[in-house]
């Protein structure tokens, strides 16, 4: 696969259905297909949080915004409708692991329902001939390797959460090998990726928007698990992953079909506690303190790591923003935002300097 391509003339005036816009990956995915000229429509729940990054960009302004719930058939078929798509990105999901043990039917039928959903539209619609399917990198069935997991590697879940999401991939390369391999209309694929962060997460539970509300209030932030490693990746690293996989499916569909993983280098990793740490110094102010309370949290894994040799050696993707760049990038764009820096200029700016400036 070349290594330069222009995502602007790949996608300039392509119609583009992502599901999932109003969260935080698919807000980045829809300015960034905006910003390339793309025919975005988006459908997806109600921002769910305050201050959400896709309410502080104007989206709903912008592309066209269809709200929806992907268990909803009836209404997931009058947003094809709408979009007539050429191209979908599937990003809609209950995607918090936490969340997940409290509500593991909502999540079991958002995340493996849904998918049926979405696939049985992409398997029905004659226009859509691209179909990027995220999942997660949790898909896999987690056994604390120190080394990083592969596109073959076995999948499943210790918790609804990454059981549903090896349920779905399981849907895909059913619905893959069944009606999508034989239809060289269908370039399909679907893409792993985990530990994203970025400016405009206020997700709970997650490390980076506990951090910075702490930071904001003036309060410590609280750590449970502060020796767990995390391969921490900016979100512009896998939806740049996304996009170029795009492109390559519709070139050659035959020989991008399948899975791929979307991570950092194996070898850049960071604790939790390094992380807040980074978090302080870049906010230039706050404390971190490890939590008293430790028996109230489902279980966590200390470790999960993606080998991306795949992606790097037949698509000529590699993560350009290493863990220290990330975490920089991401604090940045909140200190930036809460000073009074409209978001969409540092959102548009972030993405600017990340094609345009030299990997680290």
């Amino acid at each position: 696969m070349n290594p330069t391509i222009n995502y602007a003339e790949a996608f300039r005036d392509r119609r583009v259905l992502v599901t999932g816009h109003t969260g935080f990956k698919g807000s980045w995915l829809a300015l960034w297909l905006l910003e390339l000229g793309a025919e975005v429509t988006g459908f997806a729940l109600a921002p769910e949080y305050d201050r959400s990054h896709f309410e502080l960009l104007g989206l709903k302004n912008r592309l066209r915004h269809i709200e929806g719930d992907i268990r909803d058939l009836p209404a997931l078929e009058a947003a094809f409708d709408a979009a007539n798509p050429e191209i979908v990105f599937h990003l809609a999901a209950q995607a918090l692991v936490v969340r997940s043990y409290a509500e593991p039917k909502v999540t079991f039928d958002t995340n493996v329902g849904g998918s049926v959903n979405i696939l049985e539209m992409v398997r029905q619609r004659e226009t859509v001939r691209t179909l990027i399917f995220i999942t997660s990198d949790k898909c896999y069935l987690n056994k604390e390797w120190v080394w990083g997991y592969r596109e073959t590697d076995e999948l499943g879940g210790h918790d609804p959460y990454s059981a549903s999401k090896a349920a779905a991939e399981m849907l895909f390369m059913a619905y893959q090998n069944a009606y999508f391999s034989g239809e060289r209309r269908i370039g399909a694929a679907s893409t792993r990726a985990g530990n994203v962060i970025g400016g405009g997460d206020w997700a709970l539970d997650r490390i980076v928007p506990d951090c910075i509300r702490a930071l904001e209030s003036g309060t410590p932030i609280l750590l449970r698990n502060p020796d767990a490693t995390r391969p921490w990746q900016h979100v512009l690293d896998p939806l740049n992953g996304y996009l170029r996989l795009a492109v390559a499916l519709e070139a050659e569909p035959d020989t991008c079909r399948g899975s791929w993983n979307f991570g950092p280098e194996i070898d850049s990793g960071k604790t939790v506690g390094e992380l807040a740490e980074d978090a302080i110094r870049e906010w230039g102010s706050g404390e971190a303190v490890v939590s008293s309370i430790q028996n109230d949290h489902p279980f966590e894994h200390r470790f999960l790591q993606l080998n991306v040799d795949k992606a790097k050696l037949d698509l000529g993707w590699r993560p350009r923003w290493n863990a220290d760049r990330a975490i920089s990038e991401t604090v940045r764009w909140y200190k930036e935002v809460t000073s009074g820096t409209p978001a969409g200029e540092v959102s548009r700016a972030q993405i600017k300097t990340f094609v345009g400036g030299p990997n680290d």
